[in-house]
């Protein structure tokens, strides 16, 4: 699972995708350990990094990964099982902010005498 993680990454980087975050999601949904978020400085751009990284996919074994919103190229979902891939155009991405949505927060210490 790692070395997947590794390759998103690595063809990410690759294609020189813009403001990676990575979300360790274990635990908190069912549908895959990691989510991997970064943006695209263009439709083309966007489309060049789901294109490369999809290529990447195949080509290291992990077969053809399921993948949505390729046409309009605003925002890419690209499922490779245990990872999940979202690349946005920035002002897609700062609309739906779904890193927030995935953020765990902080849990401070009730003040003294109320626990």
């Amino acid at each position: 699972m790692e070395e997947l993680l590794d390759t998103v990454i690595t063809s990410l980087d690759d294609s020189k995708a813009e403001q990676p975050v990575t979300i360790d999601i274990k635990g908190k949904s069912p549908i895959a350990d990691y989510m991997v978020v970064v943006s695209g400085r263009s439709h083309r751009h966007v489309g060049a990094i789901a294109d490369h990284l999809l290529r990447e996919l195949k080509d290291k074994g992990y077969g053809t990964a399921r993948v949505d919103g390729l046409p309009a190229c605003d925002w890419v979902l690209i499922d490779a099982s245990d990872v999940i891939v979202h690349i946005f155009r920035p002002e897609v991405r700062e609309f739906y902010n779904i890193e927030k949505m995935w953020q765990v927060p902080e849990t401070t210490p009730a003040p003294a005498g109320l626990n």
